[in-house]
């Protein structure tokens, strides 16, 4: 596909695993609690299919030398930062705000980043398994976004570490590796299994994929919190508490901004398995790469504030 369209992605919105709660029930992905928000998604795709615009919304895989939604794709130059940068501008004129898919490309670029050097440093394999997922997220135009804010749990100085927290799951963290499950593609293979939640994680419940990031520096002792992936947002035991943003509606003159909104969420991962081919670090099995989790942590940050 390359350059999806609005239609597919609401189609596959409507197919999802019922795994988002609002005001105590659990729901599916319909309703016009999430309109707002896929009012906003819908722009990203029927810019980059518009002619005049192409230029701007779309970019050329360097993966595959095909074209594709510029919000899937990893700068190589540049001038493809600009072009980034103009193409969130023009989004952000049409929606009055954010344009929601920034986190799944600044995402996607600090992990091209960061697992490349960190597979050169410490011989793992992590670029690699990036690679062939960024190009099924290219392939088939998905949206992601990424939840890197943990809890966090007490702010008291002494448990300043991650794994000083009395509750250990206030920082997603790794609890079982070599576990044998079933993969995206519904194939045993092997993975790990995680826990913990992530707060203030935009868009969650409308976007295709979840990209979990460290949140800060790691120090000796938090190897099983350097820890990234990539999962489907209904995936088995992730939960979303889903707190929508919606404008008041109007009385008497109508307003294209109360269209536009967003849904923020409580992302928990209740022991959820992750595929090995899904892991992009894993300080718990690599204890090495832990140097990496900070790395990781403010490359998203430096591309975010580029967004």
């Amino acid at each position: 596909m390359g350059v999806g369209t609005y239609e597919a992605y609401k189609a596959r919105l409507l197919k999802m695993k019922p795994n988002v709660y609002l005001h105590g029930q659990k729901i599916d992905r319909s309703g016009s609690w999430i309109d707002g928000g896929c009012y906003v998604m819908k722009q990203t795709y029927d810019m980059a299919n518009n002619p005049e615009f192409e230029d701007v919304c779309t970019a050329t895989s360097h993966l595959t030398g095909k074209k594709i939604n510029r919000f899937t794709h990893i700068h190589q130059s540049k001038e493809d930062l600009l072009k980034k940068q103009q193409m969130t501008r023009l989004l952000c004129h049409r929606v009055g705000g954010c344009t929601q898919r920034c986190m799944g490309v600044d995402a996607l670029n600090a992990i091209a980043v960061v697992s490349y050097d960190c597979d050169q440093a410490c011989g793992t394999n992590y670029h690699e398994r990036f690679n062939k997922y960024l190009l099924y997220c290219q392939e088939n135009d998905l949206i992601c976004n990424c939840a890197q804010t943990d809890v966090k749990g007490s702010r008291n100085p002494k448990y300043k570490r991650a794994h000083m927290q009395p509750d250990p799951d206030q920082f997603v963290h790794v609890i079982k590796t070599n576990v044998d499950g079933i993969g995206i593609d519904g194939k045993p293979c092997k993975g790990i299994i995680v826990r913990g939640a992530k707060v203030c994680n935009s868009c969650a419940p409308y976007v295709d994929e979840i990209i979990v990031n460290p949140t800060k520096f790691m120090g000796k002792g938090d190897e099983g919190y350097a820890i990234s992936f990539a999962l489907p947002a209904d995936w088995d035991g992730i939960k979303i508490m889903a707190l929508p943003g919606q404008h008041h509606k109007r009385k008497h003159i109508e307003a294209p901004f109360n269209k536009i909104g967003d849904v923020e969420s409580l992302t928990i991962f209740d022991d959820v398995f992750v595929p090995e081919d899904r892991v992009f670090m894993n300080g718990f099995d690599h204890p090495d790469v832990l140097q990496y989790a900070g790395y990781l942590a403010l490359m998203f940050a430096h591309f975010h504030r580029h967004s």
